[in-house]
């Protein structure tokens, strides 16, 4: 390795090294070293999801700094969606200064053809997810890592729960790690505030970007935002706020413990023929165990990327349950047939 270069990497390393003595800075690492330790993320390659806000810029430099400790390899990537104008220019720039100031290169991965509806930010994260998976089945990357902090969790109960949500969907966003087709979603700031994500960005890379949509009431989660900003001005804990989204949490848990178990115990799963069989004691559990199983079992066959929506499996439920006669329907590409006792589940043909 040439001098020059040799100088650039212990620069570098110095950078990281000597920031994270900051004791407000190292605390929060902690907390972030902890979550991948647990997860036993060493020695591999590890996406950054890197969006430009100091949220991701924090994540991206404790990801480098863990990386430097735990001999692992980065891999951060930002997100053109093409659903704004500035969109590309925004994503060239953030590549430019993390680059030219930092020395980190980030891939930017988009999307020529776009789609433009009522759900912009809906889609926009639909679209997001879409390209790290690409890009993980390319990369053979299974670690994904996204700056979620404890703000997003506390906005998505509101926004769930302005939609009506049930207790899964009221808590669904609080796991530090979700698995999806063998990559894991890793989010190791939702104990931490965007407050002290804003600090630890100032005090390391100094810049961040600032989304447009964030203060634009025209989108729901701008307006849930303000909205709780005034709560917190008329004194509104956030610290009892995520108290009781924990509780509810461990019930939600209890349910989930039930729900595996009905299907452990009254579902049998033929994999030759992907079709699944349920008895007569299936049905026999309270309506929210019910409802959970009978959308899992019904996901494990037609393999759809998202869950069928609740009212469509109460409808369901109920056309088996009032039926004593052999029912034929068809939900999600599947063939969902009674007969006597038993419910039968396999796909459409197509």
């Amino acid at each position: 390795m040439k001098r020059k270069s040799l100088s650039v990497t212990k620069k570098t390393l110095n950078f990281y090294l000597t920031k994270l003595k900051d004791p407000k800075i190292q605390k929060t690492y902690k907390v972030f070293e902890n979550n991948l330790v647990s997860l036993d993320i060493r020695n591999k390659k590890i996406m950054v999801g890197v969006s430009g806000g100091a949220d991701s810029l924090s994540l991206l430099f404790f990801s480098k700094c863990y990386a430097l400790k735990h001999n692992a390899r980065v891999y951060p990537v930002i997100i053109d969606h093409g659903l704004r104008e500035e969109s590309s220019s925004e994503a060239k720039i953030l590549k430019y200064q993390l680059k030219k100031k930092f020395k980190i290169d980030c891939k930017i991965l988009s999307k020529k053809k776009t789609k433009k509806g009522k759900n912009l930010q809906s889609y926009a994260r639909e679209l997001r997810y879409d390209l790290f998976f690409e890009e993980c089945n390319k990369q053979k990357i299974r670690h994904v890592l996204l700056g979620h902090h404890k703000d997003d969790l506390i906005e998505n109960f509101i926004i769930r729960l302005l939609r009506g949500s049930g207790l899964k969907g009221l808590v669904s966003f609080d796991k530090n790690m979700i698995e999806y087709n063998g990559v894991k979603i890793i989010r190791p700031f939702l104990s931490t505030s965007k407050k002290k994500l804003l600090l630890i960005n100032k005090k390391t890379f100094g810049f961040f970007i600032e989304d447009p949509t964030n203060k634009n009431d025209k989108f729901l989660r701008s307006r849930v935002r303000k909205f709780l900003k005034y709560l917190s001005n008329e004194g509104l804990s956030f610290k009892k706020f995520y108290l009781t989204l924990k509780n509810l949490s461990k019930s939600n848990r209890v349910i989930e413990f039930f729900v595996e178990k009905n299907i452990s115990e009254n579902a049998k799963l033929f994999k030759k023929d992907n079709k699944i069989i349920l008895n007569q004691s299936f049905f026999k559990n309270p309506d929210e165990i019910i409802l959970r199983s009978l959308t899992q079992v019904i996901h494990r066959i037609n393999k759809n990327k998202n869950y069928t929506r609740g009212k469509k499996i109460i409808s369901l439920i109920d056309s088996l349950k009032l039926s004593n006669k052999k029912v034929k329907l068809t939900l999600s590409g599947c063939i969902i047939e009674k007969i006597s006792n038993s419910v039968i589940i396999y796909p459409e043909k197509r």
